[in-house]
């Protein structure tokens, strides 16, 4: 609630027709609000740019790219963009508002989707991306967290803002541009997109929907994008059983590392997911099921043994049926026959059947046994983020024993006293009675800071990174003794507050280290016009004023030219504005009065107007040597009369 409340954009009205009412969300490059169309009367969001980024022409134009890109498609599974405009400084988009969540928000609640569930998201993000692959845009960033699920049950892909044409096959300038855990091999390893890359994402958000996670996973970024360039992505069968081996093989072609190896577009990966979703709802798909499951399956009671090639009881059969052929009839004791092959019949089906009891004896109490008797297993539930207690509480009801000792290991997702883990992990099945100990979180480990200042932002921004803490947003200051683009301090956060950070001091995992960079020296605008010292201004991002008040009498700088900056106490950043001093010229002073004073008197006078003097006759220069009776006879100019500083003055003494 507080969060709305210091919104300073909440109850603003935008370009003078959009009322802001309420923040929805915010991300990397912008926020988003729900606001009014006061000339249409409709609800609808907008999407406004963060202000340390509206100066800056790359993100800009990759705002306006979106609003262009989504312009273009006119498609029910995509987000709809009526209008961009700036008002002042605010830069905004004006799209349709889809009240909902995302899909992201749906997996953290539910993580493993239906088969069903999974096809419909996926043939509804297919359809609206094959509807900008066909318009010539590749998505780029194609993730949950840009798939809207509506509450009227519509289906949406939003966030166009890194888009680009799909021919263009042009390198990204960010190999990690995008969501990592979605990033194609081509993007990883060379910054190369199409709409096969946008392919290879659709397929690992349907790995995670029938799965339950994403495929890959590491502590660092680029553990994770070298398992995208060097690995092939699981089937979700492995996780998931129910996932027939029609979608493991849909999810196999999309995630192929070779681009030619997946569909062309989203076209062609739609009309075989609509091929899959027949197969499921016939109920003709070949399930993969365990090899337990496989072999309860096949086994069955086969059909009575006939008697083998060869064997005295056919040899009989044969033999006789042969005297018959070879002599004629032959008295035969068919009741005998009967009564023995009889007596057979029975034994062999005794025998079957007390192998059958046996076998479903057995198979029960085997059952028993591992399903609920001395050998039977349970599951370790998932405590991760509960407290100690009620952690303990958790597993002893699943009939576990908690040990009294718990482990201290370091987190950044779970606070301090937490669970963080179980020793074993959740999700393994143990034994009733199984001990359990509690892997309890101590906070975030400390880690030693980088050497950051000196390095360029890039470079230490890497150095950031590779020591495990989150990147900050960079600030900039105007600096005369070091280059443009270069670190000259770093800070993190304490409490709110900032702190200076040294090389060498520790700081929590994962907080953010924010880069204080050089925009390099001031301009000089000394002696410029103030109009060239406001265009010079300008072009480094400061804002010049100028004030009556400010200006300053120069014998150096003509009037009406700069005669200096009037610098803060402060470091000066991009964004600032700084006051002008301007030359009101050479001061004039007015001669003073100091006729009948004595030149003693009078000297210090006339030297403090900043008067050159001048003797005007011989007697005056001998007699300025005794002041004491040295009498100022005349000056001229005339008293009061008003003259440049320094001018000269002439005086005539007398006794």
């Amino acid at each position: 609630m507080s969060t709305v409340q210091t919104d300073p954009l909440i109850g603003r009205l935008i370009d003078g027709r959009y009322q802001v009412r309420s923040r929805v969300a915010r991300g990397g490059m912008a926020t988003v609000y729900q606001a009014t169309d006061l000339r249409l009367d409709r609800r609808v969001a907008l999407k406004v740019m963060h202000g340390h980024l509206a100066d800056d022409s790359q993100y800009k134009t990759r705002f306006i790219q979106e609003a262009r890109s989504a312009a273009r498609l006119a498609h029910p599974n995509v987000v709809n963009v009526f209008d961009q405009g700036q008002d002042g400084e605010i830069a905004y988009l004006v799209m349709e508002y889809l009240p909902g969540i995302t899909l992201r928000e749906l997996l953290k609640d539910h993580p493993v989707l239906t088969n069903d569930q999974a096809l419909d998201i996926m043939e509804a993000i297919l359809s609206g991306l094959a509807a900008a692959h066909r318009n010539g845009i590749v998505h780029r960033d194609l993730k949950p967290e840009n798939v809207l699920l509506a509450d009227d049950g519509r289906i949406k892909i939003g966030d166009f803002g890194l888009a680009r044409a799909v021919t263009a096959q042009t390198a990204t300038g960010n190999a990690l541009l995008g969501t990592i855990a979605y990033l194609s091999p081509e993007l990883v390893t060379r910054g190369i997109a199409d709409a096969r890359s946008d392919i290879y994402a659709a397929g690992i958000m349907l790995y995670e929907m029938l799965a339950g996670e994403q495929p890959y996973k590491g502590e660092q970024p680029f553990q994770i994008a070298q398992q995208h360039a060097n690995d092939t992505v699981p089937t979700p069968s492995s996780l998931n059983p129910r996932v027939p081996v029609e979608l493991d093989e849909l999810v196999l072609w999309a995630t192929a590392r070779d681009p030619d190896q997946r569909p062309r577009d989203a076209r062609a990966m739609l009309e075989q997911l609509l091929d899959v979703r027949e197969l499921v709802a016939a109920g003709t798909t070949t399930q993969a099921i365990s090899t337990q499951s496989i072999s309860a399956q096949h086994t069955r009671v086969l059909p009575e043994e006939l008697p083998a090639a060869g064997s005295e009881e056919e040899t009989q059969v044969l033999g006789a049926r042969g005297r018959q052929r070879a002599t004629g009839p032959q008295p035969v004791d068919s009741t005998i026959a009967l009564a023995r092959a009889s007596e057979r019949r029975k034994s062999r089906g005794m025998w079957a059947l007390i192998l059958v009891l046996l076998l479903a004896a057995s198979a029960g109490g085997i059952g028993w046994y591992y399903g609920s008797g001395p050998g039977s297993k349970v599951v370790i539930p998932s405590v991760v983020g509960l407290s100690v207690e009620s952690a303990t509480v958790e597993l002893t009801n699943a009939d576990l024993v908690v040990s009294d000792a718990t482990t201290e290991v370091f987190s950044v997702d779970i606070p301090v006293g937490n669970v963080v883990e179980t020793n074993p992990e959740s999700g393994t099945a143990v034994a009733h009675g199984e001990t359990v100990t509690l892997l309890v979180s101590k906070g975030a480990e400390p880690l030693p800071v980088p050497a950051l200042a000196g390095e360029t932002e890039e470079v230490a921004k890497q150095l950031i990174a590779e020591a495990r803490f989150a990147v900050g947003e960079s600030t900039f200051e105007f600096s005369s003794e070091t280059d443009a683009g270069i670190v000259l301090r770093a800070l993190g956060t304490v409490d709110g507050e900032p702190l200076a950070l040294a090389a060498g001091d520790l700081y929590h995992e994962a907080q953010p280290i924010s880069l204080v960079v050089s925009a390099g020296p001031l301009p000089s605008v000394n002696d410029l016009t103030v109009e060239a010292a406001l265009a010079t201004l300008d072009d480094v991002g400061l804002t010049g004023s100028t004030s009556e008040g400010r200006d300053d009498w120069s014998d150096t700088v003509e009037k009406g030219k700069v005669l200096r900056l009037l610098l803060p106490d402060g470091p000066v950043s991009p964004g600032d504005t700084l006051q002008l001093v301007v030359s009101k010229g050479v001061e004039q002073v007015a001669v003073p009065r100091v006729e009948g004073m004595t030149w003693a008197e009078a000297k210090p006078i006339l030297d403090a107007a900043g008067f050159e003097i001048v003797f005007r006759d011989s007697l005056s220069q001998t007699l300025s040597g005794f002041p004491n009776d040295a009498i100022v006879r005349d000056i001229n100019p005339d008293p009061d009369t008003l003259l440049d500083k320094g001018s000269t003055v002439n005086v005539r003494l007398r006794t």
